[in-house]
C-alpha cells in the first residue's frame, strides 16, 4: 500500500490551521455517494409539483379509463373466471404499480448516466474531488429509490382508494414493486453506460424494449392466453416476475411455491449483474 502524501496526510490530522479546519478525505470518500444522491435529489425538488401530479395523473387515468373502463366491460362478460376469480381491476393493480416503480427506475438510472458522461459531463469534474465512479452509481441509485419510493407510495395509496388492493397487503407489494424497478434500471443504467452517443438510443429503448415488455409481460391479460410462442418475451422480461409477485402478494394468484422463488433469484441476477456491470463502465470511462 503507497504511503500517504504530505497532503494526505495534513488532512487525517484535521488540525486547526488559522480559521480553516481541514477535512477528512477518508471520511469524505466514505460518504461520497451520499454527495452525489443530495445533488440529484436536490435538482428534483425544483420538480416537485410536476412529479406529484404526475405520480397522482398517471394512475388515476390508467384506472378510470382500463381498471373502471374495460374492467367493467370484461367482469360483465365472465372474465373474471379467467382471472383468478378476481375483478379486473384487482387483477390489473400489481401490474401497474410494477410498472411504475420499472418506469421510475429506468428513467432516473439512466437519463443521468448520458447527462454526466455526454450532456454536461458532470462526472468528470465530480471525478476530480474524492468521488470515484462507484460512488456515483450507488449516488444516483439511492435519489432513483427516494423519488420511486414517492412515486409508487402515491401509486399505492390512489390503488388503495380505488379499492383495487387490500391495506393488508400494501407494504409488501410496495416493495415487490420497488424491487422490479430497481432491477430493470440496474440494467439500463450498465447498458447506458457503454453508450457515447445517444442518437436516438433512449426512443429505441422506449419503443422497441419498454413498449413490447409491457405489452407482453401479462399486464393487461394473463400471460397464458397469449400463443405460446410469444410467452418467452414475458418470461424474460422483469416486469413480468414482479407482476406475478405482485398479484401473489395481493390477492392469493395460484403459483407454484418454485416459481415464487425464481421471481425473486431472477429479479436479484438482474440487479447484480447490473449494478456489477455498471461499476466497472462507469469507472473505466472515468480513467480513460
Amino acid at each position: 500500500m503507497a504511503s500517504p502524501t504530505p497532503i494526505e496526510k495534513a488532512v487525517h490530522a484535521s488540525e486547526w490551521q488559522g480559521s480553516l479546519k481541514l477535512v477528512d478525505v477518508a471520511r469524505a470518500r466514505n460518504f461520497a455517494w451520499l454527495h452525489v444522491a443530495e445533488a440529484r435529489i436536490r435538482g428534483m425538488l425544483k420538480w416537485w409539483t410536476s412529479i406529484a401530479a404526475f405520480s397522482l395523473g398517471n394512475p388515476v387515468l390508467y384506472l378510470f379509463s382500463v381498471g373502471i373502463g374495460i374492467g367493467a366491460l370484461v367482469d360483465a362478460n365472465g372474465g373474471s373466471s379467467q382471472l383468478g376469480g378476481v375483478s379486473y381491476l384487482t387483477f390489473l393493480a400489481p401490474a401497474l404499480l410494477a410498472s411504475a416503480a420499472l418506469a421510475s427506475f429506468q428513467e432516473e438510472m439512466s437519463f443521468p448516466i448520458m447527462e454526466g458522461f455526454e450532456w454536461d459531463k458532470s462526472f468528470f469534474a465530480m471525478n476530480s474531488t474524492p468521488i470515484n465512479g462507484r460512488d456515483i452509481v450507488n449516488g444516483i441509485v439511492t435519489s432513483s429509490l427516494v423519488k420511486t419510493v414517492v412515486t409508487v407510495g402515491i401509486y399505492e395509496a390512489v390503488l388503495l382508494g380505488f379499492g383495487a388492493i387490500d391495506l393488508g397487503v400494501a407494504l409488501p407489494m410496495f416493495f415487490s414493486a420497488l424491487f422490479t424497478g430497481i432491477a430493470f434500471g440496474a440494467v439500463m443504467m450498465a447498458v447506458t453506460s457503454y453508450i457515447k452517443n445517444d442518437d436516438g438510443f433512449f426512443a429505441i429503448i422506449g419503443r422497441f424494449v419498454i413498449a413490447p415488455m409491457v405489452m407482453f409481460s401479462g399486464t393487461y391479460y394473463p400471460l397464458e392466453s397469449m400463443p405460446f410462442y410469444l410467452q418467452w418475451v414475458g418470461w424474460i422480461s422483469p416486469l413480468w416476475h414482479g407482476t406475478d409477485l405482485g398479484r401473489v402478494i395481493s390477492y392469493g394468484s395460484p403459483q407454484q411455491g418454485w416459481i415464487v422463488i425464481s421471481h425473486w433469484i431472477y429479479l436479484t441476477i438482474w440487479i447484480v449483474v447490473g449494478l456489477g456491470l455498471a461499476y466497472r463502465q462507469v469507472s473505466k470511462r472515468l480513467a480513460a
